[in-house]
């Protein structure tokens, strides 16, 4: 069998969301990374091969060393959507904690770091499964999944079953509609309201030390 010929190397010096700069090798990143970008700027109905090989200024056949067809690309994002968002969520949800005050404040470090947790791919998969049934089963099965981590995260610090449950959807349902809503706030003001935050959703006083070291995280994060 005659061996595939490599990669393309690009030979382009134009910067930015145009073709890739320089001489570089369209990789399987690169095509993921246009795609993810163009799921959550304009949707899925324009994440097209053609498209995305003109923005990087690559032929459209360099697709296919990385990719069997488009349906192959979109399973990719979703796959890159589960890892990013929901298994890093649960993570998170599991990570040591020595009260609640830390258990949730590690639920929210997802949501102060993009790298964490990709807000706008979450959205944008949710607006494609409106007209998907198949996805619309899915996302229900990550948000369940997501829930459920975070129902253990408050059982494991003491809370009832029932109380647990109904604490954990407080929680993440405020949390994505708070990015739905695509609130905008300052983020002095916005962790000011920490504290606050905390007690309405544990029902207990936060534990300074866990507090202060969520505080300083996030406005480290916000300074880079």
């Amino acid at each position: 069998m005659a061996k595939r010929p490599p990669p393309p190397t690009l030979h382009r010096d134009d910067p930015g969301r145009g073709p890739l700069a320089g001489h570089t090798k369209v990789t399987r990143e690169d095509w993921l990374n246009r795609a993810r970008d163009r799921l959550v700027r304009e949707g899925a109905e324009r994440v097209r091969i053609l498209a995305l090989a003109e923005e990087m200024g690559v032929s459209r056949s360099s697709f296919y060393w990385y990719f069997r067809n488009r349906e192959d690309l979109m399973e990719a994002l979703l796959a890159e959507w589960e890892l990013r968002n929901t298994a890093r969520l649960v993570a998170h949800c599991r990570a040591p904690a020595r009260n609640i005050t830390e258990a949730v404040c590690n639920f929210f470090r997802c949501f102060i770091d993009d790298a964490r947790f990709d807000r706008g791919l979450d959205f944008a998969v949710r607006e494609w499964a409106r007209r998907d049934e198949a996805l619309r089963a899915r996302v229900d099965a990550a948000d369940a999944a997501r829930i459920e981590a975070v129902t253990a995260l408050f059982a494991r610090h003491g809370y009832p079953e029932e109380e647990a449950d109904a604490r954990a959807r407080i929680l993440y349902f405020m949390q994505l509609g708070y990015h739905a809503l695509d609130v905008r706030e300052p983020m002095a003001l916005r962790l000011s309201r920490v504290g606050p935050y905390l007690r309405g959703f544990t029902g207990e006083a936060p534990d300074p030390a866990a507090l202060a070291a969520f505080v300083a995280e996030a406005e480290s994060l916000t300074r880079a």
